[in-house]
């Protein structure tokens, strides 16, 4: 099975590396420049420096070109899907695609799976999620991830497709679950940086980790969800990594605000739109969603860091 990979940040980079293992690659980036500059010096300069490009994974710019492999993954930012797929709509038409970015869309609230049905109908739609940093999977080091497709017959040919050396995927049948386990582990990744980041210690980021899994849950079954699939690889296990690692950019971002620092990731921080989408929606559907309503106030500048423990810290006294 043919393989493309739309988006060369550093996901998508890593999965065309990973996967080139299996057969040739064909890596996407909308930069023509940039295309260049992968395809001869065989590096991401800018967003996976020191790794080199395996002669199987070839670049591109043409999106027809990008567009004839038998499976897409769509490695690109959550709030630029729905764009990517209303400007190439005909190339995408009755296609596999696999969306492999994690969040909620801002104004809509919508996750991934709902914007490959809304723009691309005639598709094959499937999402890949899970702990994983692009680093990790471009050095071939072990990484296991979630498939989320609602049918299941395509999921079994998708994940034969996907797994690599160092690639070992999971199905579910659960892609509500899967999207939002990805999406809010993000917000809460923010929460735990700013809390490391101030100084307030291991003991307040475990709470935050703990009470945020709780609400991720909560509001997970309030959209359909099935709730044990946020205690597998796409909600637990990527909340544990990238609450506790500085490459995560939400944890780095997080990090920078804790500290009054100006110096925030440059590369796109998913969680701070999520929150605010996330937020929107809790205040549309009466839900109750502290942790993830203090961080959209925290990312907008509505409240400083202080206030916000403050304002956990003072909530009513609950059974767990």
């Amino acid at each position: 099975m043919s393989i493309s990979v739309i988006g060369s940040g550093a996901f998508g980079t890593a999965l065309a590396i990973s996967l080139s293992g299996n057969g040739p690659v064909t890596l996407w980036s909308r930069r023509a420049d940039q295309a260049r500059q992968m395809q001869q010096t065989r590096e991401n300069s800018e967003r996976l420096p020191g790794i080199a490009l395996p002669d199987a994974v070839s670049v591109t710019d043409d999106i027809h070109i990008a567009t004839q492999a038998d499976t897409i993954l769509l490695a690109v930012p959550m709030q630029q899907l729905r764009a990517l797929l209303q400007t190439y709509r005909a190339a995408f038409a009755d296609k596999t695609l696999v969306a492999c970015c994690k969040g909620v869309e801002l104004g809509t609230h919508h996750g991934p799976m709902r914007i490959l049905s809304d723009e691309a109908s005639t598709a094959r739609a499937a999402l890949l999620t899970g702990p994983s940093f692009a680093r990790d999977i471009a050095q071939g080091l072990p990484t296991a991830l979630t498939l989320a497709c609602a049918d299941g017959a395509l999921a079994k040919t998708i994940q034969q497709a996907l797994t690599s050396a160092n690639l070992r995927l999971y199905t579910t049948s659960d892609t509500i679950g899967a999207e939002l386990g990805g999406a809010l582990k993000n917000v809460v990744a923010i929460a735990c940086g700013a809390v490391m980041g101030a100084g307030l210690g291991e003991s307040a980021r475990a709470a935050l980790m703990t009470r945020g899994f709780a609400e991720m849950v909560r509001f997970a079954q309030t959209q359909g969800a099935d709730p044990r699939t946020l205690s597998g690889l796409s909600g637990f296990g990527d909340l544990a990594l990238t609450c506790t690692s500085p490459q995560s950019r939400n944890y780095r971002m997080g990090l920078a605000l804790g500290a009054g620092s100006s110096d925030l990731p440059s590369a796109t921080v998913e969680g701070v739109a999520t929150a605010r989408s996330v937020a929107e929606l809790a205040i549309e559907q009466g839900l109750d969603l502290p942790l993830t309503q203090t961080v959209a106030a925290l990312v907008s500048g509505e409240i400083d860091l202080q206030s916000a423990v403050a304002g956990l810290m003072a909530r009513p006294l609950k059974e767990e």
